[in-house]
């Protein structure tokens, strides 16, 4: 099965440093999207510590930069747009470049849609490491430019070799997101509610252009065979039945490259050192990783990630599996419905909720809020189906009754996408390192996106199919022993303020040291 993100796809210190945020993009949403990569502004805690008392809010809020957060999200909408565009139509396009029987369709497929995100990760720290050396910008307008050629070509690939090389070049020069969060930490400044509000129109974004992309692949593949009124004896478009789908989004990417190039302002500022001064902006990756609390958010991370990408991939298949085999049963229609529901309420939590909550009690506070509630929230999925596995009509009107209440107050779990790219920003070192970290951070994050849908598809069929197991509810064992190893990891987050206070004290030793 492949990945629904949504499904799936990232704050630091009081000065004019910027925050950067990772998801993911893919931020993989939670819940109802289609295969595939969200963070959350808050207020303006100097610490963001679940501890209330920590928070000082600073003197004072510069203007929200809607201009240049609009431009930044309009340039996000091209990366989840690609990669999800092709979903509609990759089975076929496999099966008639490749001569492929039934049975190998799926394999193919599969391949070429997760090497997009395997590619991806290798390549975004080169990506992050390249936007803090030679800026912001320069960097946003190749890589969206190599995005748009990437997928113009893919429609006119006649074989799965040309597919595959295609698809990996997409990959390639997907380093956007990275860029984007970046850029979007440097508009707004350190933990500001503009960065909280930022965060969230980025989180809108990406989950538009992922309902976006399978949306322009499905109308404008074979467009002959679809629309032979307009496009009957256009022998080009016979040839290459899905170009027209790839030339529209490259050539919509291609007037995205151009605006992003005339009116996004570069937000690099060279002469900033950050709070370790001139030796942070010669630190390695290594070095980077081994800077305090770096390791630990970036785990966690990581975790999130995980269960993000695993618990979509799972949800449409177990809503429609039938309910004596441990599912809901649904058809195609109410499953849509189901997930649009869900997918308003996640907006909701993370337009509405997340800013003044994170506010109150801080990005690790939201974190452990979502921690906690993640164990209890994958166990609803078998509790609401063991009472419809009763068939007891006043039982089954219970499910109904409660069942979209539950999971769109369960959606709430969503915060912790955006909460952990904040997370992300504030143990960055410097503004130098924030590109590299945050690329580091969405490294990871495709790493999960790449196998972790595939994975856990497999491992819901064979606990279908295990039914002496738990009666086939073995898999949802599995999902809420590691939410609750969230739950645990929640808790050695650090304290970001303290690790600023320590930079700044180290600083100030140093800088005395020279005098000296």
């Amino acid at each position: 099965m492949r990945s629904l993100s949504s499904s799936a796809s990232s704050s630091q210190s009081s000065t004019p440093i910027a925050k950067p945020s990772p998801a993911t993009e893919q931020t993989p949403l939670l819940l109802p999207t289609t295969r595939g990569d969200a963070t959350f502004p808050g207020s303006l805690p100097p610490t963001i510590n679940s501890s209330p008392s920590h928070d000082a809010p600073p003197a004072e809020e510069p203007p929200f930069p809607t201009h240049q957060i609009l431009l930044l999200c309009l340039a996000r909408l091209l990366e989840p747009i690609a990669f999800f565009s092709i979903f509609p139509y990759i089975n076929k396009m496999a099966q008639e470049n490749g001569y492929l029987p039934d049975t190998d369709v799926g394999f193919y497929s599969g391949l070429i849609e997760s090497l997009f995100s395997l590619t991806q990760m290798f390549v975004m720290i080169f990506w992050g490491r390249a936007s803090d050396r030679l800026g912001r910008k320069p960097v946003l307008v190749v890589s969206i430019v190599g995005v748009s050629l990437a997928t113009m070509l893919f429609g006119a690939a006649k074989t799965i070799a040309e597919m595959i090389v295609y698809r990996c070049a997409a990959g390639v020069f997907a380093g956007n997101v990275v860029t984007i969060r970046t850029m979007i930490s440097e508009q707004c400044g350190q933990r500001s509610k503009n960065q909280a509000k930022a965060f969230s129109w980025f989180s809108i974004a990406n989950n538009l252009g992922i309902s976006i992309g399978p949306l322009l692949g499905g109308v404008l593949a074979e467009p002959v065979r679809q629309y032979p009124g307009l496009f009957k004896g256009w022998k080009w478009l016979e040839r290459y039945p899905y170009v027209l789908s790839s030339l529209v989004i490259g050539g919509l990417g291609l007037v995205c490259a151009v605006v992003v190039g005339v009116w996004v302002e570069e937000t690099l500022d060279r002469g900033k050192e950050g709070g370790d001064g001139r030796k942070v902006e010669r630190m390695t990756v290594w070095e980077l990783m081994k800077s305090p609390g770096v390791t630990i958010v970036l785990v966690v991370n990581g975790w999130i990630m995980l269960l993000a990408y695993s618990y979509t991939a799972i949800l449409p298949v177990f809503w429609f599996t039938k309910v004596e085999l441990g599912g809901f049963g649904f058809s195609p229609v109410q499953i849509s419905w189901l997930m649009g529901l869900t997918g308003l309420s996640q907006a909701v939590w993370m337009l509405a909720i997340f800013p003044p909550l994170q506010a109150r009690i801080g990005t690790n506070g939201v974190m452990r809020v979502c921690a906690k509630a993640y164990p209890f929230f994958f166990a609803l999925g078998p509790a609401f189906s063991m009472l419809l596995r009763t068939g007891k009509p006043g039982l089954v009107t219970v499910f109904w009754v409660l069942a979209p209440v539950f999971f769109c107050l369960g959606s709430g779990v969503s915060m912790s996408f955006t909460a952990i790219q904040l997370a992300v920003s504030d143990v960055a070192p410097s503004t130098r390192t924030l590109g590299t970290l945050t690329s580091i951070s969405q490294a990871v994050v495709s790493g999960m996106r790449s196998f972790s849908p595939a994975t856990f598809a497999s491992l819901f069929a064979l606990s279908v199919k295990a039914q002496w197991l738990l009666e086939g509810y073995s898999i949802w064992v599995l999902m809420v022993a590691i939410a609750f190893g969230f739950t645990v990891l929640s808790f050695r987050l650090p304290d970001y303020e303290q690790l600023k206070k320590e930079r700044e004290s180290r600083s100030e030793e140093e800088t005395q040291r020279l005098l000296d």
